[in-house]
């Protein structure tokens, strides 16, 4: 099975990172967790991206607040598939991580989830890796099925409360 990288662009990014951490630990993916500045350390962001395949990486989720070129930058140096994740700063409301994930040029594509989407990035994350791995996607059919399920129980609970 190939893993899933998670690339923060910050420690203080942890919190969203954690999210995603939690789907992919719920799905069974190997990963790896790593923080890596596409303005501090950009040497080490193209030669991480470079080498992903290599290494074993059939995704990459990159999680950044404020200017957010870690996707970009990422997507720049590799053609495995990035997730970008912006996050919520007290400046913008996360607007500005927003715009620099989505706003790629051709040729460079970033997925995009909502602001502090850690959660959806895992789950993309793990539908991409599915597309050749079908016992992922066995694991996602049975969650989706127990999101189902729950959703129908919190149905039942307020129909029985409410109804007349």
């Amino acid at each position: 099975m190939k893993k899933a990288a998670i690339i923060l662009g910050s420690d203080s990014d942890l919190p969203v990172a954690e999210k995603c951490v939690s789907v992919l630990d719920r799905l069974n993916i190997p990963r790896e967790v790593r923080v890596i500045s596409a303005h501090r350390t950009p040497d080490i962001a193209r030669e991480f991206a470079a080498h992903a395949r290599a290494n074993g990486f059939g995704v990459i989720v990159a999680i950044a607040g404020k200017s957010a070129a870690l996707a970009g930058v990422i997507a720049a140096h590799t053609r495995v598939p990035v997730i970008g994740v912006p996050v919520k700063s007290a400046d913008l409301g996360g607007m500005d991580a927003l715009l620099s994930t989505v706003q790629m040029p051709p040729g460079v594509p970033v997925a995009c989830v909502a602001i502090d989407g850690g959660a959806n990035a895992g789950w993309l994350a793990g539908r991409i890796l599915a597309v050749d791995d079908d016992d992922l996607a066995v694991r996602l059919d049975d969650e989706a099925a127990k999101m189902s399920e729950g959703v129908v129980k919190k149905d039942d609970e307020i129909r029985a409360r409410f109804s007349q």
